[in-house]
């Protein structure tokens, strides 16, 4: 039963559950089946902890003591080593599976309801940074349903866990573990700007935040004070979440009018693969999640309530 727990969590990543960042594994192997049992464990003693919080507190400019303190509540959760497995070598991803986790009615009629109660937002970030609605509607819809479901670990624990506890036999383990380190700084210092207990703050595994579900530097970098309230708010204001997913976007590049390249090959399983039409801003999506599956799926979310959109408008 265990082992069949621990298979599906690996077969969801298989198929694509990330949570824009690349998933990995973790821990020695003969201990997996003990930590899916393990409660979480505080980090209050851990000398690894204290290093990284005065670290921390040095690079940012943060005051130790407090920062201290944040990594002593942090605690280890055995959920996250379980949800960051790889998946099995020689597994197949299935595209048509992993689009119709996606691109389902659901997804478009609460696509359909975002576009409606935010047009002007949705247009005014087309007009200001070129990206067109239905990206927006697409990453909302593939990332939390349009804020139904946006995490419920704490942010601090999880990035505190893949932090300090990130997999050993990772062939990226050092450049993963100085990403989240990164990453918990960064939320540290969001929670001081935003004046907020950085234990408050729920999200991902991954420590993903919000409905448009950003890693913390993202927050930092690309999220935008979008209705002109002083404050950027990714859990209770539609246009700063559209404005900033739209900041992202450009960012990275994204080009009103982009030239097809080519294709990309999907995998189905046994099956033929799908080969689908790429432009350069189909890479630009990768940079969200990395990962053509993501990107092919919002972009297909997004047709499909572009599509709902104008039949809506064709009754009218």
């Amino acid at each position: 039963m265990h082992f069949l727990v621990r298979f599906i969590f690996v077969l969801l990543l298989a198929l694509g559950v990330q949570a824009h960042v690349d998933a990995a594994p973790h821990t020695q192997t003969r201990h997996k089946a003990k930590l899916v049992h393990a409660r979480a464990m505080s980090y209050a003693k851990n000398a690894s902890a204290i290093a990284l919080a005065d670290s921390i507190a040095k690079t940012e400019g943060l005051d130790p003591a407090w920062v201290r303190v944040q990594l002593r509540d942090a605690k280890f959760l055995p959920q996250v080593v379980q949800l960051m497995q790889p998946a099995p070598v020689g597994s197949k991803k299935n595209w048509t599976a992993y689009r119709n986790r996606f691109v389902m009615p659901l997804h478009i009629a609460r696509g359909v309801a975002f576009w409606r109660n935010n047009q002007s937002a949705l247009l005014r970030a087309q007009q200001e940074y070129g990206v067109p609605p239905y990206i927006i509607l697409g990453i909302l819809g593939v990332e939390t349903i349009y804020g139904h479901n946006t995490g419920s670990f704490r942010v601090l624990d999880a990035l505190a866990t893949l932090a300090l506890d990130y997999p050993v036999q990772h062939p990226r383990r050092d450049a993963r573990t100085e990403y989240f380190r990164n990453e918990l700084a960064q939320f540290l210092l969001l929670a001081k700007q935003m004046h907020r207990d950085p234990k408050s703050y729920k999200g991902s595994y991954a420590g993903a935040m919000g409905w448009p579900q950003f890693m913390p530097s993202s927050w930092m970098k690309y999220a935008v004070d979008f209705d002109g309230d002083s404050k950027t708010d990714l859990w209770q204001s539609p246009s700063d979440i559209v404005g900033s997913i739209a900041s992202y976007f450009k960012a990275y590049g994204w080009k009103q009018s982009a030239q097809p390249m080519g294709t990309v090959e999907l995998e189905n399983g046994a099956d033929a693969p799908t080969p689908y039409p790429v432009d350069s801003n189909f890479f630009v999506i990768t940079k969200y999640n990395d990962s053509y599956y993501y990107a092919a799926a919002v972009l297909e979310l997004g047709y499909a309530i572009e599509a709902e959109i104008s039949n809506d408008k064709k009754n009218y």
